[in-house]
């Protein structure tokens, strides 16, 4: 048997408007193409979004979500709440990210918890005494030095002393 024998003197060879199902092109159906360029279009949207959510100069990701508001007093923690050699993250009055840090006992730094390469918030890394960005790895000293990553500069002071064993804002 050939294969012209076979095949039904009726069977088109398969064309466009034609299916050899019998069906035929539907009035708005994408073709093959088409659905590709739009998966495309759209996995390049979200790659996109993602790299511009990673690199956004918003104050937004990472950070330590435990930043307590000033106390009633206006203290803005307790001196025995810092641990020597690490951090605490707090609060400004304004809301604003702070850190503050006790790098020997009764030294106290305050810094803006405002990473310097993108603007994400640094929380403190106890377990290596050190400050860290989590979103592009910069870290820090407790004294606010870049010591890691691509922030380009030290993180800015805030000034903070300490009265009756609670830590304030501004210079004593």
């Amino acid at each position: 048997m050939s294969l012209t024998e076979s095949t039904p003197t009726d069977a088109h060879p398969f064309t466009p408007g034609h299916h050899p199902s019998g069906g035929h092109d539907c009035a708005g159906c994408l073709d093959r193409r088409q659905v590709l360029v739009r998966a495309g279009l759209a996995t390049m949207g979200v790659a996109a979004a993602g790299v511009l959510a990673a690199c956004s100069s918003s104050s937004g990701g990472g950070g330590d979500a435990s930043q307590a508001p000033p106390a009633a007093d206006g203290s803005l923690a307790q001196l025995a709440d810092i641990p020597v050699g690490g951090a605490i993250s707090a609060q400004d009055a304004d809301g604003k990210p702070i850190l503050l840090t006790q790098p020997e006992a009764g030294t106290v730094v305050g810094l803006s918890a405002i990473c310097t390469h993108q603007g994400c918030t640094v929380a403190p890394d106890d377990k290596d005494h050190q400050l860290a960005c989590p979103c592009h790895g910069s870290t820090y000293d407790l004294e606010g030095k870049n010591t890691g990553g691509p922030a380009p500069s030290p993180l800015p002071p805030f000034d903070v002393h300490v009265t009756d064993g609670a830590v304030f804002a501004g210079k004593a």
